[in-house]
């Protein structure tokens, strides 16, 4: 059986300040890319010094980097190529995810020792594909979410030497392994190029009056139907069978998603790999307590095993998200003088708040707020808010809690 020290949790990094969260709880490794080459154009703040830094920062604490270049470009993305290309090698990145073979031709010829992982876009089911691929120069493959567990054991035993890695938690495409033509139809801006809009989370009417032979049953209100809207992936009771059916790293969705999140999903998954290589838990105790924890604590479009176990991944057609009885209010910045937590509110904080302080991995502390003051004058307060005032607050907490340690408070 494959040890499971060797197993990867892989974190999206939107910014610095998301790539040093999934480190703190416990990401091996990242995976970010600047918007010239990347599938996330918005909401990404980095460029080729910021990759430098970030770079420098990972393997500082002996972690990795892994850059994408994982769009379908045109001719006109490979004017601007090989100068990145270049760049990118002279930072020394741990390797590339790239899903176009023109572009793996380009990288192959300009570093010949790069490391390259198919990306998921590339739609890499079978062990066939997944051989080409290895005797490519391909090292690692991103399988597509439809592959089924069964498959991944057949790809593995077919192409021992091939690393596989697969999506364990995060949004879903409608679109077979994301190739998603709407975003481009409604309002030009192509998916394949980095810059959905999600068009499906967005809330449809059935306006049409001719049907097919064969019909889609379709569920509408009065509020409409969320028709192409995915439930979120959870995988997190199956990392055992995942591991035991060769996945070498497990891949988290959400570059463009919170520190919030990431403290918690990369916490989670931590918390969850801690308990299958240490063997001093009940795997299937700790993952059921974790899947409910993500149930609860997170705002999540319901979850599904998506086509893991050789079923069709759910939909949540009643809203584009549920909400969560928490929310994300504040993340630790730090300690003054006198020993009191510095917290920078994202949201809202006040006085009576019942809170729960989460630690790498995924140690949780849950308290009251009795008092707090404004770090600014000490002046005590009775409620803080986040958005444009950003206020930073006190709280007397004796516990050691890193910088990056998030708290959430309970609304309802």
């Amino acid at each position: 059986m494959k040890n499971i020290k060797n197993i990867e949790l892989l974190a999206p990094a939107g910014n610095m300040d998301k790539m040093k969260t999934a480190f703190t709880y416990g990401a091996d490794a990242v995976y970010l890319g600047s918007a010239d080459f990347s599938l996330r154009v918005r909401i990404n703040s980095f460029d080729i010094a910021k990759i430098k830094q970030a770079t420098k920062y990972a393997h500082d604490r002996d972690r990795k980097v892994y850059v994408t270049l994982n769009i379908f470009p045109h001719n006109r993305h490979f004017k601007k190529l090989p100068d990145y290309v270049k760049k990118i090698k002279e930072i020394g990145v741990d390797g590339l995810i790239i899903s176009d073979a023109g572009i793996i031709a380009v990288v192959k010829k300009m570093w010949p020792k790069a490391e390259i992982h198919l990306s998921t876009q590339a739609n890499c089911i079978n062990s066939e594909s997944a051989r080409f691929w290895y005797k490519n120069g391909v090292s690692r493959v991103i399988l597509g979410r439809e592959v089924s567990l069964d498959d991944i054991g057949k790809i593995k035993k077919e192409v021992p030497k091939l690393e596989l890695e697969y999506f364990v938690h995060g949004a879903m495409c409608m679109s077979y392994s994301g190739r998603c033509f709407l975003s481009q139809y409604f309002l030009g801006k192509s998916a394949n190029l980095g810059d959905c809009v999600q068009p499906c989370r967005w809330k449809y009417y059935i306006t049409e009056e001719k049907r097919l032979t064969n019909p889609l049953e379709i569920e509408e209100d009065d509020q409409g139907s969320y028709i192409l809207n995915s439930k979120d992936l959870c995988l997190v009771e199956y990392l055992k069978d995942l591991r035991d059916a060769g996945i070498d790293s497990f891949k988290i969705e959400g570059r463009n998603k919170s520190i919030y999140y990431l403290a918690n999903v990369c916490g989670i998954y931590r918390e969850a790999i801690d308990c299958l290589e240490q063997k001093k838990c009940s795997f299937k105790e700790k993952a059921n307590f974790l899947k409910k924890e993500l149930e609860e604590k997170l705002v999540n479009r319901g979850y599904t095993t998506g086509f893991l176990l050789g079923e069709t991944a759910d939909q949540n057609m009643e809203s584009s998200h549920f909400k969560s009885d928490w929310e994300f209010c504040g993340h630790v910045i730090g300690r003054d003088k006198e020993g009191l937590i510095k917290i920078r509110i994202h949201n809202t904080l006040k006085q009576g708040d019942v809170v729960e302080i989460v630690k790498p991995s995924y140690d949780v502390i849950g308290m009251k707020i009795k008092k707090m003051w404004n770090a600014e004058n000490g002046e005590k307060m009775t409620e803080a808010h986040g958005g444009g005032s950003g206020h930073v607050v006190l709280l007397d907490i004796k516990e050691y809690l890193p910088k990056g340690a998030v708290l959430r408070r309970k609304i309802n």
